[in-house]
């Protein structure tokens, strides 16, 4: 594969970039091609900086937790950057919650319980950063990022941060798209504040621990996995379409379709090719489509070249 030319030092003067990187270190698969260059900011100003100086025509995609995510076996030739960080800010704000986008979104639950609110509980079970959650409007257990998203801010290509109300979003189901520019090729997201209701820390605090408990009982937790890899078609569950079609434990190569939950693809061993998993999820796919005349549209992204 022919990787880009090196990213000149001046324009990450702190952050980190490396070449060549592997994305099986940075998605929860565990498995995928390299990046030819991967880049983890050391500020939204330094972040702002770096992007202003990519050649206009350098791909670029965000990656969080790497949790909805699959990069083919012959690698991304662009630039990731990778926005997860561990120490991300987070704060009350005039009765608001805010969260740097690379905030895993679990940790933003627990901290408005915390602060005594209800209603961030459902963000514990999103596997994933604050910015993954609103370029999905990621949901569970009948709420979504959306629905409690009081503004979120952005960052352009030209290293422009913006603060974006929700009526600047063409929001739906797992999906949020900017009206005047292409979200994750214009735009990305670096925070988010959030509006919760004044509640009961203490009962907020029990539901996360129901919600948690609920997800390890129902789904392969213990098992390198991208979460739900269709999105519910109306009406009906992916899972129980790719369960009736038979398909639960098929594997190719190293992957699996999941015994314990029909909609996720796992990687038990470590052993899965990006290629192993994109072919279960065409399997998946094209066996419902001809079973029950249904189309399963992935939620998880796949980028990059086939090897």
């Amino acid at each position: 594969m022919n990787m880009a030319e090196p990213i000149a030092k001046p324009t990450a003067p702190r952050g980190v970039v490396r070449l060549n990187e592997p994305m099986g270190n940075h998605v929860s698969w565990r498995t995928g091609g390299v990046a030819a260059r991967a880049y983890a900011p050391a500020g939204t100003a330094d972040l702002a900086a770096f992007l202003a100086r990519l050649p206009t025509h350098e791909p670029v995609c965000f990656v969080g937790l790497g949790s909805n995510l699959l990069v083919r076996d012959g690698g991304f030739r662009g630039t990731v950057v990778l926005m997860h960080d561990p120490r991300g800010a987070m704060r009350a704000e005039g009765g608001l919650i805010y969260a740097d986008a690379g905030t895993a979104s679990p940790k933003v639950a627990r901290f408005a319980a915390t602060q005594g609110f209800e209603g961030s509980e459902f963000l514990a079970g999103v596997p994933g950063t604050v910015g993954g959650a609103l370029a999905m409007n990621a949901g569970c257990y009948g709420s979504e990022t959306w629905d409690v998203a009081a503004k979120a801010q952005t960052i352009s290509r030209s290293g422009g941060l913006s603060e974006r109300d929700p009526g600047e979003f063409e929001i739906g189901y797992r999906r949020a798209e900017l009206r005047t520019a292409k979200l994750g090729q214009d735009e990305w997201f670096t925070g988010a504040w959030f509006r919760f209701r004044p509640g009961d820390q203490k009962l907020a605090r029990r539901r996360i621990k129901e919600l948690l408990a609920r997800r390890l009982a129902t789904q392969p937790l213990d098992l390198p996995n991208a979460g739900s890899v269709f999105r519910n078609p109306p009406g009906d569950h992916a899972a129980r379409l790719i369960e009736a079609a038979g398909l639960k434990g098929r594997e190719i190569g190293g992957a699996r379709i999941s015994e314990k939950h029909a909609n996720f693809i796992v990687n038990p061993k470590g052993r899965a090719r990006a290629s192993d998993i994109e072919a279960l999820i065409a399997l998946a796919r094209d066996t419902v489509a001809q079973r029950f005349a249904v189309e399963l549209v992935p939620e998880v992204r796949i980028i990059g070249e086939a090897a």
